[in-house]
């Protein structure tokens, strides 16, 4: 009964340290990695990239085409244009498989009328294609107001 009693407050210890604060530590950032992108997180990834210029072979301080030098003050306006490409990006390859399982009720978009989902944009351009760019073009439209 003792060594069970000991290994329930053993465990019940270890468990609780899991919720206990963490000591916090000062570091102090390197210079190149605060100026890089206005010390933005983003720029301390460490997976390699075999195809940089430098020859670094890392993706820190990523910035092939040079935007955080050219354009500093739009660097927020750039990571909310990738974060919703991206976005936008994934929601179109669930467009493109979900459709081959799942179809919208509809004669024209039965699996009789489209057999494949590639030949739906030929089919449908001039429906859902129209569809199509007018969400596209709102979800551009809505982010205007950050280039002012």
């Amino acid at each position: 009964m003792a060594k069970f009693t000991a290994a329930i407050l053993a465990a019940t210890a270890a468990s609780a340290s899991a919720f206990a604060p963490t000591p916090t530590t000062t570091t102090t950032a390197t210079t190149s990695l605060s100026e890089f992108a206005n010390g933005m997180v983003g720029s301390e990834g460490p997976e390699p990239m075999p195809f940089r210029w430098d020859g670094s072979k890392t993706s820190v301080d990523f910035d092939p085409v040079g935007f955080a030098e050219r354009a500093p003050e739009w660097l927020n306006w750039f990571r909310e244009a990738e974060l919703k490409h991206g976005r936008q990006a994934m929601l179109a390859t669930v467009g493109l498989v979900v459709p081959e399982f799942v179809r919208v009720p509809g004669a024209q978009f039965s699996f009789d009328a489209i057999p494949n989902v590639l030949d739906a944009h030929d089919a449908l351009l001039d429906t859902s294609m129209k569809q199509i760019l007018l969400w596209v073009s709102l979800a551009e439209g809505m982010t205007l107001g950050a280039l002012s």
